[in-house]
């Protein structure tokens, strides 16, 4: 379809017009909900593309979630009652739960081949209570009969409680994960360059981002708590100054989870060190017989 001038400087209207009503944040956000989008459908395109969806099934069944869930949250949002919408993104959220998990028992057994499988199983179990105990320990935790859930609202906070824990104990595993890869995976077949140790690297710099972030919500509640309890005159500044933060705070990490995705896109364009020599070895046809002589 081609545009004409005025059609041309209609549309640049209204892109200043809503650039002009939208706080600076604002547009940074969108910009970066842009770039994250289609940083996952590059992601997706380079993963099926060179044949990296073979080996990393979950890990491409985690990107297409994720990004099936940030489009969905844009075109259902304002257009589905909430009770559904809610219900719709907790589905995902729990579904997304369950994937990165097994992204990273499928990275621990590509990370650590020829290990044998008693010590396998031992580091496992020790990291995932590590990391549970790490969870228990990290409140809030509201007591069952506080969630009600023989209802639907009940239901939902149930939903949402599983999906942030479950987010929360998915980072911890892969932050552990990735300090075990980056130590002893040179021994094995996750060494510098190897796809396994790049997926690795980019998972456990975005979890420990959501970590930090959450340390910092966790402590700005104390400290909003304080400010309610102790009803100080400028306590309503203070509060939007802890508001600001966070949610700068939260930009940051949307930003970083973006450079994480650029990293994904390159080393899962590049082939692994050794992967030309092995294409070569490796003979494309089987070689023609020559007919038998006759006698």
């Amino acid at each position: 379809m081609h545009l004409t001038v005025m059609d041309k400087v209609k549309m640049l209207n209204l892109i200043a017009s809503a650039l002009y009503h939208s706080s600076p944040i604002e547009i940074i956000q969108r910009v970066i909900w842009t770039l994250t989008f289609a940083g996952q459908l590059v992601l997706l395109v380079v993963l099926l593309g060179r044949g990296r969806a073979q080996r990393f099934p979950f890990f491409t069944a985690s990107i297409g979630l994720l990004a099936l869930r940030l489009i969905l949250e844009v075109l259902l949002s304002g257009r589905m009652a909430q009770l559904p919408l809610q219900t719709t993104l907790l589905t995902f959220s729990n579904i997304s739960v369950i994937v990165s998990l097994l992204v990273l028992v499928e990275l621990a057994r590509r990370g650590f081949v020829g290990l044998h499988r008693p010590l396998w199983i031992v580091n496992s179990v020790g990291l995932v209570l590590l990391a549970g105990g790490m969870l228990a320990e990290w409140g809030p935790w509201p007591k069952w009969s506080s969630l009600a859930v023989d209802t639907v609202v009940g239901k939902l906070r149930l939903a949402q409680l599983v999906a942030q824990k479950g987010d929360l104990f998915v980072a911890a595993l892969t932050v552990g994960l990735g300090v075990l890869i980056l130590v002893f995976g040179r021994q094995f077949k996750a060494g510098w360059r190897s796809h396994t140790q790049s997926i690795t690297i980019g998972l456990a710099v975005a979890a420990a981002s959501l970590l930090a972030l959450q340390v910092y919500i966790l402590r700005m509640q104390a400290v909003v708590q304080q400010i309610i309890q102790a009803q100080q005159p400028n306590g309503r500044q203070e509060y939007q100054r802890i508001v600001s933060q966070a949610g700068t705070l939260v930009t940051i990490h949307q930003a970083l989870f973006v450079a994480v995705l650029i990293w994904w896109i390159v080393w899962m364009w590049l082939d692994e060190p050794g992967a030309a020599e092995q294409s070569q070895a490796t003979p494309d046809s089987t070689p023609n017989q020559e007919p038998p002589q006759a006698a």
